[in-house]
């Protein structure tokens, strides 16, 4: 697995997820819990939050639905946060996992590697012998 070392734009990312979790962080009822930050080719910036409930939806979820609705498809960077998790950064779940890798499988992930620092991998790597859509 290749690993990225993060650049100052990476870190702005993170904060950029921080500051839009303040925003709308629900304690207590775990609604948005959770913040992400991407970033697109172009260096244009989409937040989002988690969107807790019965069927809810994970913050990358909701972030990638958000610049996609505004017309991106060239993502460079992504970042789900929190403030209490390991430098403020959480992995990706499998389901996230497997949707980064069908829009961008060479988005790069901010993430803890085992030593604990933070490093970028591409969503392909977080993600070995994925589905992949079967073309008939």
């Amino acid at each position: 697995m290749n690993t990225y070392p993060l650049t100052e734009a990476d870190r702005a990312l993170i904060r950029a997820g921080l500051e839009v979790l303040e925003k709308n962080f629900d304690d207590g009822v775990y609604n948005h819990t959770v913040g992400c930050a991407l970033r697109t080719k172009d260096g244009k910036v989409y937040c989002g939050v988690n969107c807790d409930g019965i069927h809810g939806a994970c913050a990358e979820y909701v972030t990638m639905g958000i610049a996609i609705s505004a017309g991106e498809r060239e993502f460079d960077t992504i970042v789900a946060v929190h403030e209490k998790h390991l430098n403020c950064v959480i992995p990706p779940c499998g389901n996230c996992r497997q949707m980064l890798f069908e829009y961008c499988p060479d988005i790069l992930v901010i993430v803890n590697d085992d030593e604990g620092n933070l490093v970028k991998v591409s969503a392909a790597d977080l993600l070995p012998f994925a589905w992949r859509p079967v073309v008939c």
